[in-house]
């Protein structure tokens, strides 16, 4: 067997028969006692709840039997959505951060779950709003600590070899297997590579008998290691253009009790995302999704309606009296309409305050810089501030901006990094923001170098691909209450 040593995270002596029989043992105890972990934490959290409650409220423990049946229902519903979800798998508790957002929603559910419930047994009248609520938060917070401690837990178990998520073979030329291991590192997420065989290079010149028999050995002797070594997967690492080697490898390999993966092309490394679809009877590889779901996009939408609407009642008296100040301070129309692109790449027309003598809208756009001489008295303090972005709100109750997102430019500065920042046209896949990700880090204000419109468009990216409501909050309340949402402002 041709295996590199560094390639390999589990040694001879460990593929034995009686550890491969513990780890699957392993992997089945983990999520059986993850599930039952939380069934128990959820009912001794109600029982808990709701008798502290009604010890502080009433002076004595209430009736502990309802208590124990909000648990069991709870639990119920929690743990074994989450057991049809595969959440108890052992990669998913790799790492914490997918747990918050799968944690909060499941319980959410869980909560509507139990006064349906409860309504449609006409049984909310017996329980306690009061110890409900405590129920709800506390428990809340409790899943999220255990699923903290769970990840803790196992990186430490994984670090001294007593779980496994997955034990794989790779077979592969040697820079496809280097590039595989550079990026995914499987040992971060529990994988053992229990072995490894290089696939002969082969001249390019070579005939198809000689291309046949070289592969045929090297398969040959990649069977023998993958019966000895007993892994869970073989990894297939050739390029998805030599497809009479792959389906060469996939007929000799169905004869071995494993799964069988081709590895990711290069180019797959650009996606996060990756996944097989199917529609119908038709498979296909699903590069991206859609930037936001239908639902996301609803939430998002009736977030910024009520956010601009509400901000706009509060913030009336201050637009009044800055649109006095920008009539008084120089001659010209009080607000600033420009246009930029929004959702899709569709035109509209930004509002905000008049901050220049000049009103450009061409071709050509010059850029504000630092001490800009085209700047009023008026402007330079509201641009200071960002009180010149105020009027946008009204962008965002029409429906051509959000209150978050990737900051839209003028259409020539557009035109102009489309051409020269990959990627840059995927800022318009959802609407432009008043503020954003981006904005809150720094970068905004005079764009004189490319390196500095890649990182905007970096922290665009990342907010498209990462957002959330609470994202959303985060930035809004970073964009007024930390000193970089002011950075750069000119």
């Amino acid at each position: 067997m041709n295996t590199h040593p560094s390639f390999t995270l589990a040694s001879l002596p460990q593929t034995g028969r009686f550890l491969r029989t513990r780890v699957v043992l392993m992997r089945g105890t983990f999520a059986a006692t993850i599930f039952l972990t939380d069934i128990v934490f959820i009912i001794a959290m109600s029982c808990l709840s709701g008798i502290s409650y009604h010890l502080v409220a009433y002076g004595r423990p209430g009736n502990i039997s309802l208590f124990l049946q909000v648990g069991v229902v709870a639990a119920s519903i929690f743990a074994v959505s989450n057991l049809f979800r595969a959440e108890y798998r052992l990669p998913n508790f790799c790492t914490f951060r997918p747990h918050w957002g799968r944690t909060i929603q499941l319980w959410n559910v869980t909560l509507i779950c139990l006064l349906m419930a409860g309504f449609l047994a006409q049984t909310t009248v017996e329980y306690s709003r009061g110890s409900n609520v405590l129920f709800y938060f506390a428990t809340l917070v409790g899943l999220l600590a255990e699923r903290y401690f769970i990840v803790r837990v196992t990186a430490l178990a994984r670090a001294a070899g007593i779980i496994s998520a997955q034990r794989i073979f790779l077979i592969g030329t040697g820079a496809n297997v280097n590039a595989f291991i550079n990026r995914y590192q499987p040992w971060s997420h529990g994988i053992n590579i229990v072995g490894c065989r290089f696939v002969t290079p082969i001249a390019a010149n070579a005939s198809a008998a000689t291309r046949e028999a070289t592969l045929d050995r090297d398969f040959a002797d990649a069977v023998a290691s993958v019966r000895s070594l007993a892994p869970d997967a073989v990894f297939l690492l050739l390029p998805w253009s030599a497809t009479d080697a792959i389906q060469r490898c996939a007929e000799i390999f169905t004869t071995l009790p494993v799964e069988i993966h081709v590895g990711p092309e290069p180019i797959l490394y650009k996606f996060e995302e990756v996944k097989l679809s199917k529609l119908g009877p038709m498979a296909s590889l699903q590069l991206t999704r859609r930037p936001l779901t239908r639902m996301e996009i609803a939430r998002k939408r009736a977030f910024d309606l009520v956010a601009a609407a509400l901000a706009l009642i509060a913030l009336k008296p201050l637009l009044v009296a800055v649109a006095l100040l920008v009539w008084l301070d120089s001659p010209g129309p009080i607000f600033f309409v420009q246009r930029r692109y929004g959702f899709n790449q569709e035109p509209f027309r930004i509002v905000k305050f008049r901050t220049m003598r000049t009103l450009d809208d061409g071709p050509v756009v010059a850029q504000a810089t630092r001490d800009d001489p085209r700047l009023t008295r008026v402007g330079r303090l509201l641009r200071q501030w960002n009180i010149d972005e105020i009027p946008q709100l009204f962008n965002v109750l029409t429906g051509d901006m959000s209150l978050v997102g990737p900051r839209p430019h003028a259409l020539s500065h557009d035109r102009e990094y489309e051409q020269r920042i990959s990627l840059y046209a995927r800022r318009h896949n959802v609407k432009p923001g008043i503020t954003g990700w981006a904005q809150i880090h720094g970068y905004r204000g005079e764009i004189d170098t490319d390196d500095k419109m890649r990182k905007r468009v970096e922290h665009d990216l990342f907010y498209i691909d990462n957002w959330s409501l609470w994202l959303d909050l985060k930035i809004m309340f970073r964009t007024v209450f930390s000193a970089a949402g002011y950075r750069n402002a000119y």
